[in-house]
């Protein structure tokens, strides 16, 4: 939406005066010349009176004209921040208000051409006029004040996102730089992986995810969007110790979804039924997915990256935080939207892909699992991700991150307890 400029209106509010001046100065001396003069006894400060009365009626009809037109603006300044977010009440208001105003105009269009300019008090309403001109300037400013707040929140959930995507960075440099110093130059190879890879890489998935999850629920909140019942929507009737807790029921749906099929050799990758080649996976763990996505676009990884967000981020939900689905039909025609959002979402679907292929390298027999909602919480086969509520016998709330069997090692599903 444009922000309110008082000064670029200015200019339209002078040359429309000065239309009007014209226009006023013409009839004048039309009325002048054309009028015959019936009393001429008649006291000369009568016409004075009665002229200083007409150009006053004419002042406060201008008035309306700039009030009216100041509603307009801001009508259409609300229909403009209605749209994105998207809010029909909103929209459905803010032009009900437009084609009100603009009937208005019409109406005041005709007064002027037939001349009904009759006012009993111009003064009165030359004020009321100006009144409602301030009023409708105040409420562009605010909602230009409420649009440069959301770009705020946004910027700074960007801002947030891209130091923990640095940190994390640093942090696997570090760890490459540990091992390449302590054991030489690293194998490339599949038969090199072994079943201790695996910890270390369903703990980057993890965090990717985790991130991923902060940076959507930043999303949404700029957006207006009610957290509380977005979480009761994913996991129902849950209780939750702290408020914050919320975001682990976005990770369920996350993990979720993108951990279908991961049973499968072939992750349920439509027209594939082979696990990737060496060569794929080598190229993938060296890339950044954008470079990897545009340099292969109709590889195994980007038919499993597109059909993720298609199925991770519905249509309703991507109108709702970015105003249009450009993002999803970018994906639909394979292409990679140029976004942090999308960069995010990408980030994680590298990481579950990578997972997926290491643990068919070690194991193809590899497999995940979840408990059921209810359950009793046993250490064995899980993880809590709260603090275990003080209770003889802890229940399963529901699985945040699936576990694994990998071999003959069983990694613990993470959990909420309740």
């Amino acid at each position: 939406m444009d922000s309110v400029n008082q000064s670029a209106l200015a200019p339209n509010k002078t040359k429309l005066a000065r239309t009007f001046a014209k226009v006023l100065n013409i009839r004048s001396a039309k009325v002048k010349h054309e009028t015959p003069i019936t009393d001429i006894g008649q006291p000369k400060f009568f016409d004075e009176e009665d002229d200083k009365f007409q150009r006053a009626i004419m002042d406060a009809f201008i008035a309306k004209v700039f009030s009216t037109i100041s509603s307009v603006k801001a009508a259409y300044a609300q229909f403009q921040y209605a749209q994105s977010p998207y809010d029909a009440d909103g929209i459905q208001s803010a032009d009900q208000i437009v084609v009100s105003e603009l009937k208005n105009l019409s109406e005041l269009k005709q007064s002027f051409l037939k001349k009904h300019l009759d006012d009993s008090s111009p003064e009165t309403t030359i004020l009321q006029a100006e009144i409602r001109e301030q009023k409708n300037l105040l409420q562009m400013y605010e909602i230009t004040g409420k649009k440069l707040d959301s770009q705020k929140k946004l910027k700074d959930s960007e801002i947030i996102f891209l130091k923990e995507k640095l940190n994390e960075a640093n942090r696997e440099n570090k760890s490459i730089e540990r091992r390449l110093n302590s054991s030489g130059p690293l194998s490339r190879h599949f038969p090199s992986l072994t079943l201790n890879d695996f910890p270390s890489a369903l703990r980057q998935t993890t965090k990717s995810i985790r991130s991923f999850v902060r940076f959507m629920i930043g999303e949404m909140e700029v957006a207006d969007w009610d957290i509380d019942a977005a979480a009761g929507a994913i996991q129902p009737d849950v209780v939750y110790s702290e408020m914050n807790h919320k975001c682990y029921a976005f990770e369920s749906f996350v993990c979720r979804v993108m951990f279908d099929g991961f049973n499968h050799r072939s992750f349920s990758i439509s027209g594939d039924s082979d696990t990737p080649t060496t060569d794929e996976f080598n190229e993938l763990k060296s890339f950044k997915p954008r470079e990897y996505l545009t340099r292969k676009p109709k590889s195994m990884f980007a038919k499993f990256c597109w059909s993720k967000y298609l199925r991770l981020i519905h249509p309703v939900m991507e109108f709702s935080l970015f105003g249009n689905l450009n993002q999803r039909n970018l994906v639909s025609a394979g292409k990679f939207p140029e976004t942090t959002f999308f960069s995010s979402f990408a980030d994680v679907a590298k990481r579950v892909y990578l997972l997926h292929c290491l643990a068919f390298a070690v194991d193809p027999g590899a497999s995940i699992f979840q408990v059921r909602n209810g359950s009793r919480f046993t250490e064995v086969f899980m993880e809590s991700v709260n603090e275990e509520p003080v209770k003889a016998s802890p229940e399963v709330a529901f699985t945040v991150v699936p576990g694994f069997k990998v071999g003959k090692t069983v990694v613990q599903c993470q959990v909420y307890l309740t």
